[in-house]
């Protein structure tokens, strides 16, 4: 049985992309494998949504990208954490968590 997919909410990317970067530092597509797997293969990130998600989320400080080998030994930017990324991390997780306990209780009412 297939898995079905569903779209991302709007300003759900950056909180998975921090999320996904929290332990180790990963190259774009190994970003969205990542992703992938860590949904149960529900949410698939497009090149197209990532990359610019990617270079926001770098301008605004929260995570780092620094150019290195994959280990298909082709030039790939490597993306990390910043500490204000992990500030943000946790700040965006808590929302997270608020908004959808509040969501779930409206649903528990109906």
């Amino acid at each position: 049985m297939a898995t079905e997919k569903f779209e991302l909410l709007q300003g759900t990317l950056d909180l998975l992309i921090l999320t996904a970067l929290q332990h180790d530092a990963m190259h774009g597509f190994g970003l969205s494998q990542r992703i992938h797997v860590m949904s149960g293969e529900v949410f698939l990130v497009e090149m197209g949504s990532l990359y610019p998600a990617l270079c926001r989320l770098e301008a605004k400080g929260w995570i780092k990208g620094e150019w290195s080998v994959s280990a298909a030994n082709r030039k790939a930017r490597f993306y990390s954490l910043t500490s204000g990324g992990r500030r943000q991390l946790m700040e965006e997780t808590a929302r997270w968590e608020k908004l959808s306990s509040t969501i779930n209780l409206m649903l528990k009412a109906i």
